[in-house]
């Protein structure tokens, strides 16, 4: 009989759908997917079929195709199918087979279901495949994420059948007389997680014949530390990390401080992208001098003297603009630089992102561009030359943020003003000034 209560109250329970939601089940022919859909039939949920061919075992995969096809038939429910070239697809992509598999079926499954007004997408796992994916997890190393196994909803992907072990899936098969397909791969031991099912497991189990039930219950356990540990960093985040602009500054001290450290730091900045031997890294470099920079694919961390800086990595061109005479407005990557010409000597005080020079000693065409090495300039109120890098270093800007700050430059390739910061000293407005240009820095 099927176990039709206990699917109800394990949906109900992990709230996957409601009764009126539309699923799309993602059916190969084996069992486990055979099970589902007769239990969602059974239920009377409103449900589509997708079978995906990999076209990977020949005549047997276009047979599975066509198994499936009629128990989307039989069962009176929409059908829909796709042949992949998974060989060609592995190969551009330059990765396993069953890696290009498992984007190409998840890829699908997403347009289908957007295309054709699925609300979820259902999947036949089971309990022994937590099982084996905690186990192949632990195998290639995982943290504390890895150790809850399959869950039973993750975004638009549902899994109700987690509520059953293989044998549980074995038995319904035989008193329902259901028939399905079995996939010949999945006895072949050359996959990993084939070799952990066929070879691993049934070792376990004659060291524990109840081997599900205690994974079971340890589920439960490292799913509640998993809160706890969230809770915990989240409430970090709103107490260490200070928000800057779009930076996030974080105190050394309060890293130090961090029991136990690793974990705990790390949890804080996996997110940005940064793996473990990197935040190892950060960790022991928190005494030492400042300057050096982290790296993350979208994100950068700075050691700045008493502080870490958390910046996105910044896609900026480095090409410089060119400003004409008759100019009125340029943009550069994020800025926009107005440009007035004034007959009086007007002078801009109070503002950095504003600046007047004397219109006589700008030399056409001008330019704006980024800080290059050796770049020096004659800070206002100074007589001597000072190189940019030093400037930096003295108002203290970040090592991340001196590369995008916009940098005014004559004709004569003198840098005029270091916007939001300093003029030059050269270019001020004097008694002697006869016209004045204003120019003006907005951030887009």
């Amino acid at each position: 009989m099927l176990p039709v209560k206990n699917f109800i109250d394990f949906i109900e329970k992990n709230a996957l759908f409601n009764r009126d939601s539309n699923i799309l089940a993602a059916v190969s022919g084996g069992m486990d997917s055979v099970v589902m859909v007769h239990l969602l039939k059974a239920v009377g949920y409103n449900f589509g079929i997708a079978h995906c061919n990999f076209q990977l075992r020949g005549d047997e995969a276009l047979s599975d195709q066509q198994f499936v096809k009629d128990i989307a038939g039989k069962l009176g429910v929409p059908f829909y199918t796709i042949n992949f070239d998974t060989k060609k697809y592995a190969a551009e992509k330059k990765i396993s087979i069953q890696m290009a598999a498992r984007e190409l079926r998840y890829q699908w499954f997403a347009e289908v279901s957007q295309q054709s007004g699925y609300d979820v997408i259902a999947l036949a796992h089971h309990q022994n495949d937590t099982i084996e994916t905690i186990l192949l997890n632990l195998t290639r190393g995982t943290g504390i994420a890895g150790l809850h196994g399959i869950l039973p909803k993750n975004g638009s992907i549902v899994r109700p059948l987690m509520f059953l072990k293989r044998d549980d899936i074995q038995d319904i098969v035989k008193a329902e007389n259901l028939q399905y397909v079995e996939d010949s791969s999945n006895s072949s031991a050359k996959y990993a997680r084939n070799k952990i099912r066929l070879e691993v497991i049934p070792k376990l189990k004659e060291l524990n014949p109840a081997l599900e039930d205690t994974f079971e219950h340890n589920l439960k356990h490292f799913r509640g530390l998993e809160v706890l540990l969230e809770q915990r960093l989240g409430e970090l985040k709103k107490s260490i990390f200070i928000f800057h602009g779009g930076d996030i500054h974080i105190s050394i001290d309060e890293v130090k401080k961090l029991h136990p450290q690793f974990l705990l730091f790390y949890g804080l900045l996996q997110g940005y992208g940064f793996n473990e031997s990197t935040v190892e890294d950060i960790i022991s470099s928190l005494d030492k001098h400042s300057g050096r920079v982290f790296g993350s694919p979208a994100f950068m961390l700075l050691l700045d003297r008493d502080k870490l800086i958390l910046a996105k990595r910044q896609a900026l061109s480095n090409q410089s603009v060119s400003i004409n005479k008759d100019q009125h407005e340029v943009k550069f990557n994020n800025y926009r630089l107005n440009i007035l010409h004034d007959d009086s000597p007007l002078i801009i005080k109070d503002n950095p992102m504003s600046v007047s020079i004397d219109t006589d000693l700008l030399i056409y065409p001008l330019t704006v561009r980024y800080w290059r090495e050796g770049d020096h300039f004659h800070p206002l109120g100074m007589k001597t030359r000072q190189k940019l890098s030093d400037f930096f270093v003295h108002q203290k800007v970040p090592l991340h943020e001196k590369s995008q700050i916009p940098l005014l430059v004559n004709g004569n390739e003198e840098i005029i003003w270091v916007g939001g910061y300093r003029p030059d000293e050269r270019y001020k407005v004097t008694a002697k000034t006869k016209k004045v240009t204003i120019f003006g820095l907005f951030k887009l």
